[in-house]
């Protein structure tokens, strides 16, 4: 043993100078020769992460609750009807020549043909004279029908078919398939009583050709119908009609379908009748 300190440093500032062995023991809380060894703590990161799990959890398990979980009553307040919401009332008791017939006599019978109405007079049928006359027979009054024949066969000219891709009497070329649709989006009442009613129908169209030689490719359109109804007999009829542009989204960044997609959706999605 050295006779120097008691570690033997020798005033060198070592820990077991010359002959010494220093051996150390594993920490307790006895040890006196050092601290305990601190427990590792957990990154923040994973602390983040696992909150985020059980947030995730607990808004999953809340989205998939039964309905027939036990609520809050004492919070709970009834809904505020929206302006367009559906009432689940059947529209219409039957159909002729293709379009739907014995509206309501209220306003929901009024937004009901409209609707309707805008469907049909955005059809393929209009693009042919004779189908278009039934459809104008069906929707107008006889007044307002018999003055609109004329400009609107003078409007489906062969010229004009002609630029949509078309032959004189309205039919697509070999192969290709002309698409023209009235979708609507929801219905307004601008004006009603129990004989005459004022409606805005807000709808997206799609028109073009559908074809692998076409130049005139299926796109969207965004516009507003407004009809001018009124009762006769014992439904709505359309004494005039008139249409603007918008409102239009902003066009999503979905990618275009290809014309054969286009075409087999045409063929094999049907249309509605629409109704509140």
């Amino acid at each position: 043993m050295s006779n120097d300190d008691h570690y033997g440093g020798g005033g060198h500032g070592e820990v077991g100078g010359t002959g010494q062995t220093r051996t150390r023991l594993p920490d307790s809380p006895s040890d006196p020769y050092g601290n305990p060894r601190r427990t590792p703590r957990p990154s923040r990161g994973l602390i983040t992460a696992v909150g985020v799990v059980v947030l995730l959890i607990a808004a999953i398990a809340f989205a998939n609750q039964s309905p027939d979980a036990p609520t809050n009553n004492a919070s709970n307040k009834p809904p505020t009807d929206a302006a367009t919401s559906p009432t689940g009332t059947q529209p219409v008791t039957g159909k002729s020549n293709g379009i739907p017939k014995g509206f309501s006599q209220d306003e929901q019978g009024a937004q009901s043909a409209a609707a309707n109405y805008a469907v049909a007079l955005g059809s393929e049928g209009m693009l042919k004279k004779d189908v278009r006359h039934a459809l104008m027979n069906g929707i107008y009054t006889p007044e307002a029908g018999a003055q609109r024949k004329g400009a609107q066969d003078a409007a489906y000219s062969p010229a004009f078919l002609a630029t949509l891709g078309l032959d004189a009497n309205g039919a697509a070329p070999q192969g290709s398939t002309f698409v023209t649709r009235a979708v609507p989006i929801g219905t307004r009442i601008e004006t009603y009583s129990p004989t005459t009613a004022k409606v805005a129908v807000w709808y997206t169209g799609l028109i073009g050709m559908s074809g692998a030689k076409s130049t005139n490719p299926v796109r969207t359109t965004w516009q507003t119908w407004t009809f001018e109804l009124t009762w006769v007999g014992d439904d709505w009829k359309v004494t005039s009609d008139s249409q603007q542009d918008g409102p239009a989204p902003v066009p999503g960044d979905v990618t275009a379908s290809t014309s054969d997609d286009i075409s087999k959706a045409v063929e094999e999605f049907g249309g509605f009748t629409y109704a509140r």
